[in-house]
């Protein structure tokens, strides 16, 4: 088959932006053909995929992504395209990928004027042609909570909805050689013996809670917070949290590594994952943690949190969040005799669950459903 793949933004660094990569290089294992469109594209990409960016003008980023869904049907109908694969809600999709949450449920949360926005109206717009009885497009869920949130709303038929396992790369998973690793790394980042780390891992720093790591760092005990260092890893900018970390006196023991290519080895160096979002979809990375045996602090708002309880590898924080609930669970964490308990318990949860083959389901059901009328 010819298939179309569809994002509006690529960067190397981004969850959904990786898993576009993983679906397509299955996808090109099986004997397909892909073209990845996406209006803007920074990064390389694994041969033999490519990008064909459409130029788009348009004063603001809403208008740009719809000029950009009607290029794209253009596109795909003059060049005979079997199906189209979308990674953002747009018009025109066979299949979608959700790896964003449901925006008509961020709107019921806002005032009502929020409903009246442009822009507000445009990602509803998109998001019905998705999920709405009325249309065709299958969609490729990767969160059980949000499932339920498209259902409620939109009634989505069940035939149309297709709940994926996840899809962590294996190289997350704790090696022979862990140790040797675990210490190589922890030489590089400057840590000594008795040192801890704690690690955070994604873009959109804002999401991700960092604010509210950098305070729960702040309010540890002096003698534990100068013996603790915090590596952000991700693609943003860290100016304002930088600003933050100096106003708490805690800069010295805060570094921001930019968008990194060794993120199993910083797994296997840290002590504890600190991902305290605001709202996650799924959150990778938590199961990259476990797999990597590597103890989490995270907020239930994950909607792979359950896979940290079900794994007993950490500690999920209640709703609504309560800063110094998180304050209390890493001080307690960092204390805590239960590591080597949890590290256990995340290897048995690797071995018996499936985290991995995400890729693969979502070809199958590309194959499954491509050319229904």
């Amino acid at each position: 088959m010819k298939l179309a793949f569809a994002l509006f933004k690529y960067f190397p660094y981004g969850g959904l932006q990786r898993d576009c990569i993983k679906i397509a290089q299955e996808c090109v294992a099986r004997g397909h053909q892909v073209d990845i469109f996406a209006l803007e594209a920074s990064g390389e990409v694994p041969e033999p995929l490519s990008f064909k960016c459409l130029e788009v003008r348009a004063r603001v980023n809403y208008k740009r992504y719809e000029e950009f869904a009607k290029l794209l049907q253009q596109r795909v109908r003059n060049e005979g395209y079997d199906a189209v694969v979308g990674f953002n809600k747009m018009p025109g999709l066979d299949f979608y990928y959700a790896a964003d949450p449901c925006f008509a449920t961020k709107v019921e949360d806002r005032p009502w004027f929020y409903a009246l926005f442009p822009r507000t109206k445009s990602f509803l717009r998109a998001e019905e042609e998705v999920f709405s009885r009325h249309s065709s497009t299958h969609a490729l869920l990767i969160s059980p909570a949000e499932m339920d949130n498209f259902s409620r709303i939109y009634h989505t038929p069940s035939e149309r909805m297709h709940l994926l396992p996840p899809g962590i790369q294996r190289d997350r998973i704790a090696p022979p050689d862990y140790a040797e690793r675990r210490m190589r790394k922890r030489s590089e980042l400057g840590l000594v013996e008795g040192e801890n780390m704690l690690l955070m891992v994604g873009s959109g720093f804002k999401t991700k809670g960092v604010d509210r790591s950098l305070h729960a760092m702040a309010a540890l005990p002096k003698h534990v917070r100068q013996n603790t260092h915090l590596f952000v890893v991700g693609q943003d900018n860290p100016r304002t949290f930088l600003k933050q970390a100096r106003k708490l006196g805690v800069s010295k023991q805060v570094a921001f590594l930019g968008g990194r290519d060794d993120i199993p080895d910083l797994l296997f160096a840290a002590d504890i994952l600190l991902h305290p979002a605001y709202r996650e979809n799924t959150g990778t990375v938590l199961l990259e943690s476990v797999a990597a045996q590597l103890p989490v602090l995270c907020t239930a708002a994950c909607g792979y949190a359950f896979h940290i309880k079900n794994a007993q590898c950490g500690h999920v924080l209640s709703t609504p969040f309560v800063q110094n609930e998180m304050n209390i669970a890493l001080k307690s964490m960092l204390n805590s005799p239960e590591i080597y308990k949890w590290r256990d318990s995340a290897a048995q949860y690797v071995k018996e669950s499936d985290l991995f083959s995400m890729p693969e389901r979502v070809v199958d059901v590309i194959g499954r459903h491509a050319q229904e009328p």
